[in-house]
């Protein structure tokens, strides 16, 4: 999530979801593989593209992933110049974003916003395809710019839109996405409504903006945390799209079935959004997704649970169901994320959700035109790490090692708690081998299994990364997750 945002609580999130355009291709359905060249293409679900990492492939070779994956759009966290190059010719539609510090400039003076499009957008238009301009990301989960730019948002999108029209780009809508902490409430989805700090002064006038120029909600949704937070009350199943009848939810205030968490999710937006009197204002989901790997502590992020949301998701999608509230609605949604972000801060689910490896290798196989019978996919590995076993964090692997960056994050390591790295100084059970390599993992590990409950983090700048594969070796023995 550009942050993946992190909704806290079941009842803290609300989605957008459904699919975009349908795949076009007359192609079995059992052997389903789309060569997406062109505007008429397979389209199926899009998928963010962010680049918080460092060992990522070209942006014509992400390009050409995408287009291989049938995907249906493109969300980029910035207006990148080598991302909208490679995307030219290929049809594929790109949500472009506006970053956050530039919304009150962008607000005040309509000259920035024209020179903002004359440099980020006007150049690559027509040949890229760009179908939405995106004014900030998550805006209303920064209380510290809430005197700076909260209201500074809708202003920001006239003014932008004014700049688009002027240049002959008026087709591009405009939107802002937000988390599912816009909302105070959102269960059950009747009940959904925003927080009080933002309903008439921020989100009102968003709504009245969207609904005028037919714009959408965009809205960043994850089962995922609403499950982990909640598993005592949430079924897996239901989580992932999978639920019978015994797991479904009926709303006690509009009677309708739930059958799933997103749906519930998303219907919650929809109640709120009423309440504010734009109850028809059109919803897409900006980010979701599952995590395939996490920290020891991180419930349920595997490659198996992540292939199976968003393999359920786009088949799902591809029907356009709409939600129980709102049958049939279509409506954009994008995967979280293109690759796996080896820089991304935070536990270790946020440096797990991408699509692929920055080798270019896929995570686990998924269609995202959703065409693909479940039975042809191969068989998924078990949900490891996850459901009992250890996991231990150990110096990352892949890549050449910065020795100074290294050392200065195992005297960090180190240096915490007591007694953490005792047994890598002399006359100690793991001083063999004596490598800076051997004994960062150590110093990493012993770190994270003492920390990880009170929020350490098994990162330390990249450097790190967590395995279910125990490194203890001869008398050596490194404290696993389970120990703790």
């Amino acid at each position: 999530m550009a942050t993946a945002a992190v909704a806290s609580t079941f009842h803290c999130v609300l989605l957008l979801l459904a699919a975009t355009l349908a795949c076009q291709c007359h192609v079995a359905a059992a052997i389903l593989q789309c060569n997406c060249s062109g505007a008429h293409g397979c389209r199926g679900l899009g998928v963010n593209y962010g680049t918080v990492a460092d060992d990522l492939p070209s942006a014509e070779r992400s390009v050409a992933l995408l287009r291989a994956a049938g995907a249906g759009g493109v969300k980029i966290y910035d207006a990148n110049p080598a991302i909208l190059g490679a995307l030219a010719g290929t049809g594929i539609p790109v949500s472009v974003m506006v970053p956050n510090a530039a919304i009150p400039s962008l607000a005040a003076s309509r000259d920035a916003a024209d020179a903002w499009v004359a440099a980020n957008v006007a150049p690559h238009v027509p040949a890229t395809r760009v179908a939405h301009l995106l004014v900030g990301n998550e805006v209303l989960s920064d209380r510290g710019i809430a005197d700076s730019t909260w209201r500074a948002v809708v202003p920001a999108m006239a003014n932008l839109r004014r700049a688009l029209r002027a240049r002959g780009v008026g087709k591009v809508k405009l939107g802002t996405p937000l988390a599912m902490d816009a909302l105070a409430a959102s269960y059950p989805p009747s009940a959904g409504a925003f927080r009080e700090d933002v309903a008439d002064a921020v989100v009102r006038p968003l709504l009245r903006f969207l609904n005028a120029t037919g714009s959408y909600y965009f809205v960043d949704a994850y089962p995922y945390f609403a499950w982990a937070g909640n598993r005592q009350s949430i079924s897996l199943d239901y989580a992932l799209f999978r639920g019978d009848a015994t797991t479904h939810y009926v709303d006690p205030g509009t009677g309708l079935t739930y059958t799933n968490l997103l749906d519930q999710m998303l219907d919650a937006v929809v109640a709120a959004m009423g309440k504010l009197g734009y109850g028809g204002v059109k919803l897409a989901v900006s980010e979701t997704g599952w995590p395939s790997g996490g920290d020891g502590n991180e419930a349920g992020a595997s490659i198996r649970n992540a292939a199976t949301y968003n393999r359920n998701l786009a088949a799902r999608m591809s029907q356009n169901p709409g939600t129980p509230a709102r049958p049939g609605a279509k409506m954009p949604v994008f995967l979280f994320s293109l690759f796996n972000e080896n820089q991304k801060p935070g536990p270790g689910t946020e440096r797990h959700w991408g699509l692929y490896y920055p080798n270019e290798t896929k995570v686990y196989d998924v269609d995202l035109t959703g065409r693909k019978p479940a039975e042809t996919y191969p068989p998924l590995p078990d949900a490891d790490g996850q459901d009992g076993a250890g996991v231990w964090c150990v110096l990352a692997g892949g890549k050449a090692m910065d020795k100074a960056a290294v050392a200065a994050a195992v005297k960090y390591a180190c240096e915490q708690g007591s007694g953490t790295c005792s047994a890598i100084q002399p006359g100690g059970a793991c001083r063999e081998p004596n490598t800076l390599r051997a004994h960062a993992s150590y110093a990493f590990n012993a770190y994270w299994q003492q920390f990880k409950g009170v929020g350490g983090t098994c990162f330390f700048n990249g450097l790190a990364e967590t395995t279910t594969k125990d490194p203890s070796h001869g008398s050596c023995k490194f404290a696993s997750s389970l120990d703790y």
